[in-house]
């Protein structure tokens, strides 16, 4: 009929599977369990975006996250396009394809929230007679001696991985021009430190960079990742550092043209026998769980003291 309105685009529609495919892309990258070779830019965008429980599940603001962002959208697009979105939907109704399509998007909807909920029960430990791990058992502890350490801390100091015998110490890897995951790394040895009653446990990072992490610059980089006064940034020279890699089985690649360096992300726990009890790779939630054993074994550790 001439002058009749013409159907609007189906835009509020097209908005509104995308939001239900980003809200299912977030809770699958939240909620997945993760073997114990999940890529590591996985295990670092999870950390990152939702945090981690000592369950593996996302931390409070994690779940505020995965809850209020889609509610929020969802309240944008019917205050901005409620009519819009109301006329589509009933359009898609009119049609076989467009009712299969609601169906299998409900269908999908149900199956994920089910899975969801399996997925919390089981971490949570409800229903369960054991306690819960994460994807795989921790790897049994090791019993081989660590490796020699000697080098600068940030207060120009030699330390020495001899000088904590009698203690636990965590161990890792990192450099200070590195700006995505070597402050993950740290952050997560902090955290599960902090999570695990742990604080009496010393951090210390091994510089991947020499060449431009010196001796002089520690102090800077010990402060800007917020290590606790008994935790130590270590360096020295070119020489002795890569010698101190190899010697702890750092793989690593120097770009020569940035001077930054690929790199994993492992943190060590050395035992007060000097031996390396655990070598944890791309996991931050292992690690909360190695220190909860510590914790258990030795639950009044000696204080910790800053020299």
């Amino acid at each position: 009929m001439i002058g009749a309105a013409l159907p609007r685009p189906p835009w509020a529609v097209a908005a509104l599977a995308a939001i239900l495919a980003i809200t299912a892309a977030w809770w699958s990258l939240a909620l997945w369990p993760l073997g114990a070779g999940a890529p590591e830019w996985v295990v670092v965008t999870r950390e990152i975006c939702f945090g981690a429980s000592p369950t593996g599940l996302p931390h409070a603001g994690g779940w505020l996250l995965l809850i209020g962002e889609p509610i929020g959208m969802f309240a944008v697009l019917y205050v901005v396009w409620g009519d819009d979105l109301r006329a589509g939907l009933a359009r898609l109704h009119r049609g076989l394809p467009g009712r299969l399509a609601t169906g299998v998007v409900v269908l999908l909807s149900v199956s994920g929230l089910f899975a969801a909920a399996r997925r919390v029960a089981s971490a949570s430990g409800v229903g369960a007679a054991g306690s819960f791990s994460i994807s795989t058992p921790l790897p049994r502890r090791g019993a081989e001696p660590a490796a020699a350490l000697a080098l600068i801390d940030q207060h120009g100091a030699l330390t020495r991985l001899a000088d904590f015998r009698g203690n636990w110490v965590m161990v890792t890897f990192a450099f200070g021009h590195c700006e995505d995951i070597c402050p993950v790394i740290v952050q997560h040895a902090r955290n599960a430190r902090r999570d695990e009653g742990a604080e009496h446990i010393s951090l210390l990072v091994v510089t991947l960079d020499p060449w431009r992490d010196t001796p002089d610059r520690l102090a800077s980089i010990a402060t800007t990742w917020e290590l606790d006064p008994a935790d130590r940034v270590l360096s020295g020279s070119v020489e002795e550092v890569n010698a101190a890699l190899d010697a702890w089985r750092i793989p690593r690649q120097r770009d020569l043209t940035t001077g930054d360096v690929m790199h994993g992300s492992t943190i060590v726990l050395v035992d007060p026998a000097g031996r390396e009890a655990w070598r944890l790779d791309g996991a931050p939630q292992r690690v909360r769980e190695a220190l909860g054993i510590v914790m258990r074994e030795s639950p009044t550790p000696p204080a910790r003291s800053a020299r």
